[in-house]
C-alpha cells in the first residue's frame, strides 16, 4: 500500500526446473508482478512487466479497493551510458547467473560506481575474477561458479546504488549553492539600495535643515533649495524601485535556467519534426525513420535518406552536449538471430553516417533490438512496415526532461 517494492526472487526463462519459484510474503495487501530485469538483485523493478496479478471473476469474498501506486523504471533505466565496451556473448554451457554478474559490473561502471563507491565495486571486481576464474578453470562446478556470480551481482548492485545516491546528493548540493548564491547576491543589491536610500533622506534632512537657515535669503537662494530638495525625493524613490526590481530578477533567475530548457526542447522538435517524424517521451526526443531507408534485408542506406540524415545531423552538430542513441527494429519474418543481426548492422550504418557528418563519436550509440520491440502487432503486412524501423533518440541535460516516469495504479 505504501507503494515500496520488495524483490521475492527470480524466474530464469528455459525449460528446466529453475524457473520454479515459490515465495511467501508478511504483507496484508500486496500486489505481486513480474519484471525483467538485467539480474535479480534489482532494488525498483522495470516498466517491462510480464505478469501481474488480477482478482479472478470465480475468487470467493469480498473485494475491497485499496488506493495505492508505484513508480517503475524506465526501459532504459539500467542501460549502461558513457562506459564503451565489448558486446556480451552468452555461453550456453555456463549458467546464466555467471552473465548476468558481468552484465551487473558493466552497469554499474556506467553508473560511476569505480569513483563514487569504489571500496564496494572493488570487492565486486574480486568476487568476479573469483567467477572468472571457476568458467575457465572448472566450469563443471556449476553450484560453487553459480554462488560467486550471484554474490558479485548483490555487490555490484551495492556499489551502483551508493553511487547513484552520492552523485544525486552532488547534484542537489551544487543546485542549493548555486541558489544560495543568487540569493546572497540579491540580498548584497538590496542592502547597497538601502544604503543609498538612507544617504538620501540624510541629504534631504540637510537640505532641509539649510532651506530653514536661509528662509530671509533671496528668491534666487530659495529656488535652488527647493530644486536640491525635489532632487533627492526623485533620488529616494528610484532607490525604492531598484530595490524592488533587483528582488524581483533573483527570484527569476531561479528558474530561468528550467525554462530555457523546455524553450531549446520545443525548438530542437520543430526543427527536427520538418525533416522527419518526431515525438517527446520520457528517454528524450524520438527521431523515427521507417525501414524504406534501406533495400530489403540490406544495410546500406539509401541517397534520399542520406539527405534527410544529413539534415538531422546539421540540426544537431549546433547542440554538442545531447546524446543520440541510435536503435534498430525489425518485424518477425526470419529467424531471431538474423533479425538481431540485421537491426545492429542497420543502426550501425546509422550512427557511423552520422559520425561521417561531423556529430562527436562519445554523443553517438547504435543497439540493435531485433523484433524483440514491435510497436504493433505483425499480424498484417501494415503492421510489419511499422515495426521494421530505426529510432534515434535524442536525451541530456540541455533539454531537460519533458516527461514523467512511469506511473501505475495496483488492482
Amino acid at each position: 500500500p505504501e507503494g515500496r517494492a520488495f524483490n521475492l526472487g527470480e524466474v530464469l526463462v528455459g525449460g528446466n526446473s529453475r524457473s520454479k519459484l515459490t515465495v511467501t510474503t508478511s504483507l496484508q495487501s500486496f500486489a505481486l508482478i513480474v519484471t525483467a530485469e538485467p539480474y535479480f538483485a534489482v532494488r525498483q523493478p522495470s516498466n517491462v512487466v510480464v505478469l501481474e496479478n488480477i482478482v479472478r471473476d470465480n475468487t470467493k469474498g469480498t473485494t475491497v479497493a485499496v488506493k495505492a501506486t508505484y513508480t517503475l523504471m524506465e526501459r532504459d533505466g539500467y542501460l549502461p551510458t558513457g562506459y564503451k565496451f565489448d558486446p556480451l556473448v552468452i555461453n550456453q554451457k555456463l549458467p546464466l547467473e555467471f552473465f548476468e554478474a558481468r552484465n551487473a559490473m558493466r552497469i554499474a561502471k556506467s553508473e560511476g560506481a569505480d569513483m563514487f563507491a569504489s571500496e564496494s565495486y572493488q570487492h565486486a571486481a574480486q568476487l568476479m575474477s573469483t567467477a572468472d576464474s571457476y568458467a575457465v578453470n572448472s566450469p563443471s562446478d556449476t553450484k560453487r561458479l553459480i554462488a560467486a556470480s550471484r554474490e558479485t551481482v548483490q555487490t555490484a548492485e551495492d556499489s551502483r546504488t551508493i553511487a547513484v545516491k552520492k552523485m544525486d546528493d552532488i547534484h542537489l548540493a551544487d543546485e542549493r549553492a548555486a541558489a544560495a548564491d543568487a540569493q546572497a547576491a540579491a540580498l548584497a543589491r538590496v542592502s547597497d539600495e538601502a544604503n543609498k536610500k538612507q544617504e538620501a533622506q540624510a541629504d534631504l534632512a540637510a537640505t532641509e535643515a539649510a532651506s530653514k537657515v536661509a528662509i530671509n535669503a533671496s528668491q534666487a537662494q530659495a529656488a535652488e533649495a527647493n530644486r536640491k530638495m525635489q532632487e533627492a525625493q526623485a533620488d529616494t524613490q528610484k532607490a525604492e524601485t531598484d530595490a524592488a526590481a533587483n528582488q524581483a530578477a533573483a527570484a527569476a533567475a531561479l528558474t530561468a535556467a528550467e525554462s530555457d530548457k523546455a524553450i531549446l526542447r520545443a525548438r530542437l522538435i520543430e526543427q527536427l519534426n520538418v525533416i522527419l517524424m518526431t515525438r517527446d517521451s520520457a528517454r528524450g526526443l524520438i527521431i523515427s525513420m521507417s525501414d524504406v531507408l534501406f533495400d530489403t534485408g540490406r544495410y546500406t542506406i539509401k541517397p534520399g535518406a542520406r539527405e534527410k540524415l544529413a539534415k538531422v545531423a546539421g540540426i544537431l552538430l549546433a547542440y554538442p552536449s545531447l546524446n543520440i542513441a541510435v536503435g534498430g527494429y525489425t518485424d518477425n519474418v526470419g529467424s531471431d538471430a538474423t533479425n538481431q543481426t540485421l537491426s545492429e548492422n542497420r543502426a550501425g550504418s546509422v550512427r557511423d553516417y552520422l559520425l561521417h557528418e561531423g556529430v562527436a563519436s562519445a554523443s553517438v550509440t547504435a543497439t540493435g533490438f531485433g523484433d524483440t520491440l514491435p510497436v504493433t502487432s505483425n499480424d498484417s503486412s501494415a503492421g510489419r512496415q511499422q515495426n521494421r524501423r530505426v529510432e534515434l533518440v535524442v536525451s541530456g541535460d540541455a533539454i531537460g526532461t519533458a516527461v514523467n516516469a512511469t506511473i501505475g495504479s495496483v488492482r
